[in-house]
């Protein structure tokens, strides 16, 4: 039986890939603290999927460890020895990284360095899968020209339709503390792959959504739009009128790109990895269309001053990925999603 072990195991990316992999036989060793409740308080709670993967899985074990903790990861990894290993732990907040810098990097930096180590010891041959970021880029895509139009932005020049790909600079700009962090621990990720040849991939991720989501102001766009209109919360609007765009990738394609990595694995790959052109969004056009789903006003407000290195209009482009994996495709389109996060999130909760 193929083993794997999945880090963040109680978040959006890792209770998907808990119950993806359990679907086709894998066993699963998960590794999650609940440490974004720490981040972000009732929000950001994970038992709830913790106690679902506990109830609906068959070979899934929760192990309540810490990824700074370099012996426990040793441990771990030497006494499971997985045939691959998905690393989706992380402090995923711009502006919780400004206020705990230390704990952002200890856990996105030192965090990944402990485990790409502990691979390199005990199973250097099984791929070793990071959720990296787009922001790894920092504001570089602000400086693409673009359009403004009524309900968002968009690239003005034809060239840039397809959206960002991993030829865009990671220097030079303004990352945010969480990117920087993020940047170091996608470079090392790269680093083990290409120095020591061990199979490795980044994959920097756009907006991944999903209704497992624990989503909280500073984290999880779509599935927190869901939570504020549902719970007659206030929603933030921080500047650009509220244009500015994401792509959007459900967390299930995300887990084929996964399985499609582990099948054909490469040393130090890099992939952008999103929901690409069709599944773009403006925040003022999905508050709309959740406002039309559930027939209900969303109370706004609206602040001036864009978050500190906030992409203005950001789609990525998926062409090398697609290029390496043919078969890999996007299954859940926008549409898809919003479905799944009125039916899970509103529905339930309104």
């Amino acid at each position: 039986m193929k083993k794997v072990l999945i880090t963040g195991s109680s978040g959006l990316i890792g209770s998907e890939a808990v119950s993806f992999f359990d679907e086709r036989g894998w066993e699963i060793q998960g590794v999650d603290n609940n440490m974004r409740k720490i981040f972000f308080g009732p929000d950001g709670d994970t038992t709830q999927n913790l106690k679902r993967l506990s109830e609906s899985t068959r070979r899934f074990t929760h192990h309540d460890l810490d990824i700074r903790n370099r012996e426990a990861m040793e441990k771990l990894i030497r006494n499971q020895h997985p045939d691959l290993i998905i690393h989706c732990a992380g402090q995923p907040s711009h502006d919780l990284a400004a206020e705990r810098p230390f704990e952002d990097f200890e856990v996105n930096a030192l965090g990944t360095l402990n485990l790409l180590e502990a691979a390199r010891r005990n199973c250097p041959d099984s791929p070793f899968v990071f959720m990296s970021t787009n922001k790894v880029y920092g504001d570089i895509p602000n400086k693409l020209p673009i359009v403004e139009l009524k309900t968002r932005y968009d690239y003005e020049n034809p060239k840039d339709r397809d959206g960002v790909d991993e030829s865009c600079s990671v220097d030079q700009c303004l990352h945010s503390l969480f990117g920087t962090s993020k940047l170091a621990a996608d470079q090392m990720v790269q680093e083990y792959g290409r120095y020591f040849g061990m199979p490795t991939v980044c994959f920097r991720g756009g907006c991944l959504t999903g209704s497992r989501h624990a989503a909280a102001e500073n984290h999880g766009f779509l599935a927190y739009v869901a939570r504020a209109i549902s719970e007659d919360r206030i929603y933030r609007i921080y500047g650009y009128k509220g244009k500015q765009v994401r792509d959007n990738i459900h967390a299930h394609d995300v887990c084929t790109a996964f399985l499609a990595f582990y099948e054909n694995p490469k040393a130090g790959a890099v992939y952008n990895l999103g929901g690409g052109r069709a599944n773009s969004i403006s925040v003022l056009e999905a508050i709309t269309r959740f406002e039309r789903l559930i027939n209900k006003k969303m109370k706004t407000e609206y602040i001036e001053t864009p978050r500190l290195g906030d992409h203005i209009c950001y789609i990525t482009n998926l062409k090398h990925l697609k290029s390496d994996y043919p078969s890999w495709d996007i299954t859940r389109s926008i549409d898809d999603i919003f479905q799944d996060l009125v039916q899970n999130i509103c529905v339930k909760k309104g």
